[in-house]
């Protein structure tokens, strides 16, 4: 066999394994849409205890008065970018009488400001505008992180909506907001092992921490799990709605096509390599 007829079919088994790489890596889907939760909530919470829960792709709405401070939570699982919006309908302009500046701020779990990587996180709406739009992209979650570490973690996350410069007279005036969180999967790029014992979740109470048992004063019944415990306790833990794929985020990422195709790739390229380095065969001999 000649080297040029060796060639040939390791030139089609490298094509077809580039195809197979090629063709195999899937786009990233919309993890936020729906999935909402029911009807769309018509309330916000006016702090972070009384946050009002949203699911993701679920849009809520609320009606408040300039200077209020509006608190959404949202679930994150690990592996997703999430991205909170708010528009805020303003008054007529009639009554107001001077621009207005208003600030969107994520937080975690933890209560840890978020940064955000994209968005308009602070607008400044002048006095004839009809509605101003805010928006704040979050880092990918991370499935885990070390203590020092500030990187975003799969749970709660809190949308606080409020305004921050506006001429005093014009404290009061209502306005309508509608407020909106999905999250997309950022693929195999984010998954970096590891993951948490449990979500951080938001306290709804004081001192009350997630598998805490409920304290019901009768001492002879032992029967409650941890889990019914901390919801018996808490049931706003219970309220938040877990993504799809659970908190760490799904078993499956793009991460596997890279590595079945690169092995595949390996093992071809391999097998082209002898072929021809090996040469013809020589006869034997009668």
């Amino acid at each position: 066999m000649s080297r040029a007829r060796g060639v040939r079919p390791f030139t089609a088994l490298l094509l077809a394994g580039g195809a197979l790489l090629a063709g195999g890596v899937p786009a990233a889907a919309d993890a936020g849409e729906g999935d909402g939760t029911g009807d769309a909530p018509t309330e916000a919470g006016t702090t972070f205890r009384t946050a009002t829960v949203i699911g993701q792709g679920t849009s809520a709405t609320a009606s408040a008065s300039t200077g209020d401070y509006l608190y959404w939570t949202f679930p994150v699982a690990a592996g997703q970018t999430a991205t909170a919006e708010a528009t805020v309908t303003l008054p007529d302009t009639a009554p107001r009488s001077g621009p207005a500046t208003w600030q969107l701020d994520v937080y975690d779990g933890l209560r840890r400001r978020q940064p955000c990587t994209e968005g308009p996180q602070t607008v400044r709406a002048e006095q004839d505008a009809a509605s101003v739009s805010l928006s704040c992209t979050l880092p990918t979650v991370r499935p885990w992180a070390e203590p020092w570490s500030d990187a975003p973690l799969p749970g709660g996350y809190y949308l606080r909506l409020t305004v921050t410069e506006l001429p005093e007279r014009d404290l009061g005036l209502p306005v309508t907001v509608e407020a909106r969180a999905t999250a997309e999967e950022a693929g195999g790029s984010a998954a970096y092992g590891g993951a948490l014992a449990d979500p951080l979740l938001p306290v709804g109470a004081a001192g009350v921490l997630a598998g805490d048992t409920a304290d019901t004063g009768d001492t002879g019944d032992t029967g409650d799990t941890a889990e019914d415990g901390a919801a018996d306790t808490d049931p706003y833990l219970a309220a938040l709605p877990e993504p799809d794929g659970g908190w760490g985020g799904g078993w499956w990422t793009d991460r596997w096509l890279w590595t079945t195709a690169g092995g595949v790739l390996g093992a071809l390229a391999g097998l082209g390599g002898f072929r021809l380095v090996r040469g013809p065969r020589a006869r034997r001999e009668a």
